[in-house]
């Protein structure tokens, strides 16, 4: 029970700071504009089952994958933390966050995606990059890597961390569903604020996540 326990809290506890979802919920309310309930509810279940299924696989295959590709994870830390803090200045940078949701009112009617469109986006940009980052993964890679070798035990924590892996993306859901709600609840100004705030966030996250990749590189090379 010890074994269960620890690795279902582990999981939460480790990819939750890393994911930040409230922090990304007024990032998904600018990028997909002023969408009616039902849909943005279609849409976070989408995103949320994507999610889920990214980290499952980056939980317990992940690690054969880089290691079939010959890729380490400070390079996937390198590239992936160019890919944030890209994503992070150019949120920080637009001066153009009305027009954007009126542009998106325009071209979907104000309320309505086709099913193909909210295939597409839910998985890019919403799942991936913007929630499951390169971060998030190499997290969730390193603690597929930390499994038992002992067969019960590798059993036990492998359900623990599936368990875990559904609290993850549950909170996930919970934010993005009712993201309206919070923006409601600060205002126009608020929701602005935490924006930006989350943009420059997200700047220092990816830059965080490059370092560290940069950093263990360089580790490396002194060790040879």
């Amino acid at each position: 029970m010890i074994i269960f326990f620890k690795a279902l809290i582990v999981v939460p506890i480790t990819l939750l700071p890393i994911l930040n979802p409230i922090a990304i919920a007024p990032i998904f309310l600018s990028m997909t504009g002023p969408i009616e309930p039902q849909l943005a509810n279609r849409l976070a279940k989408r995103i949320a089952l994507n999610c889920f299924f990214l980290l499952m696989g980056a939980v317990f295959i992940g690690s054969y994958v880089l290691d079939f590709f010959g890729i380490s994870l400070p390079i996937v830390r390198v590239a992936g933390g160019i890919v944030v803090a890209m994503a992070g200045w150019k949120l920080l940078n637009d001066q153009g966050q009305d027009k954007l949701r009126n542009s998106v009112a325009a071209s979907h009617g104000g309320s309505t995606w086709t099913r193909e469109e909210l295939r597409s986006r839910g998985f890019y940009p919403f799942s991936f990059p913007l929630t499951v980052g390169p971060g998030t993964i190499a997290a969730s890679v390193t603690l597929g890597t930390q499994m038992p070798n002992k067969p019960v035990d590798w059993i036990i924590t492998s359900i623990a961390s599936a368990m875990g892996v559904l609290l993850t993306t549950l909170v996930i859901y919970l934010c993005y569903r009712f993201a309206r709600n919070m923006e409601r609840l600060l205002g126009d100004v608020g929701a602005t604020v935490l924006l930006r705030l989350s943009a420059f966030i997200l700047l220092c996250i990816g830059i965080e996540i490059g370092w560290a990749g940069i950093s263990d590189l360089v580790g490396d090379l002194k060790l040879r």
